[in-house]
C-alpha cells in the first residue's frame, strides 16, 4: 500500500504535491469513488482516475534540458506562455520539471515522471550541489564573496554555507561574473542572494546540476540520463 498521492506522482500525473492539490480539488476517483483525504492509500489493483482518466505506472523516464531564456519551469502556462516540456519531443511519458529555474534563467534543468525521484533530488534534507553563474552589476569584492559563502538572510531565513568565486570582472562596464554553488533551490535564491550583498544579477545560468553539466547541448536541447547518471543521483543524495 503506499499514498494516492505517491502513486500519481509515480504514474507521472505531475509533482507530489500537485497531485496533493488534484487530490483536495476533487478530480481524482479510486475505484470509482471520489477522494478528497489526503491520508488515503491505494494498493496495486486499486483503480485510480483523474478526471475521470485511469492512470498506469509508466516506465521510468529521466531528462536533462538546456532551458533557454524566457522560459517556464512548469508543464502549462494559462497564459500560453512557452514551457521546458515544449521542447521535448518524441516522449510519451508524461514528465515534469524537477524544481524550477527562473523565467530568465538559462541551464540545467531535469525533469522525470519518477515522483521519489524528483523528490529525492529537492528535499531540502539532500545536499545537491547546484552551480550557476551570475553576471552581476558592480566589482564584486572579498567581502561580499564571504558572505555569499557564511550566508545571507532571505525573507528571516539563512541560506546554508555556499562556494563563490569571481570568474571575471570589467571595469568599464562595471560587471563581475560569479560562481557560486549552493545546496537548496529556494525561490529566487540566487538572485536574492546577490542583492542581499548589494549586487543586481543581469543574467543568470545553472551550469551544473551535481556532477552532471551541459555538455554539448544547446539552448532548447536534451538528451536522456544515462542509467549510470540516474544511479549515481540517487546515491549522492542518500550519503548525504
Amino acid at each position: 500500500m503506499e499514498r494516492l498521492q505517491k502513486a500519481m506522482a509515480n504514474a507521472g500525473v505531475a509533482s507530489r504535491r500537485k497531485s496533493e492539490d488534484l487530490i483536495v480539488d476533487g478530480h481524482v476517483k479510486v475505484n470509482g469513488e471520489l477522494v478528497t483525504e489526503l491520508g488515503t492509500k491505494v494498493s496495486k489493483t486499486d483503480v485510480i482516475e483523474v478526471d475521470g482518466v485511469p492512470i498506469y505506472k509508466e516506465e521510468p523516464k529521466y531528462i536533462m534540458l538546456y532551458k533557454p531564456k524566457n522560459v517556464i519551469s512548469a508543464v502549462s502556462d494559462p497564459t500560453d506562455r512557452q514551457v521546458v516540456v515544449d521542447f521535448i519531443h518524441g516522449v510519451e511519458e508524461r514528465i515534469y520539471p524537477i524544481g524550477r529555474l527562473d523565467f530568465d534563467t538559462t541551464g540545467l534543468i531535469l525533469l522525470t515522471n519518477d515522483g521519489d525521484f524528483a523528490n529525492l533530488l529537492t528535499h531540502p534534507r539532500y545536499n545537491i550541489d547546484k552551480v550557476y553563474i551570475a553576471t552581476v552589476n558592480g566589482i564584486v569584492d572579498t567581502k561580499a564573496l564571504t558572505k555569499l559563502e557564511q550566508g545571507v538572510m532571505i525573507d528571516g531565513k539563512k541560506t546554508s554555507k555556499a562556494r563563490a568565486k569571481v570568474i571575471s570582472t570589467n571595469k568599464d562596464k562595471k560587471t563581475s561574473v560569479v560562481q557560486l554553488t549552493i545546496h537548496e533551490g529556494w525561490n529566487h535564491q540566487v538572485k536574492n542572494m546577490f542583492e542581499a550583498v548589494g549586487h543586481e544579477v543581469y543574467r543568470l545560468k545553472r551550469e551544473r546540476f551535481s556532477f552532471l553539466d551541459l555538455g554539448t547541448l544547446q539552448p532548447g536541447e536534451w538528451r536522456d540520463l544515462t542509467a549510470f547518471e540516474v544511479d549515481k543521483l540517487k546515491k549522492i543524495a542518500l550519503d548525504d
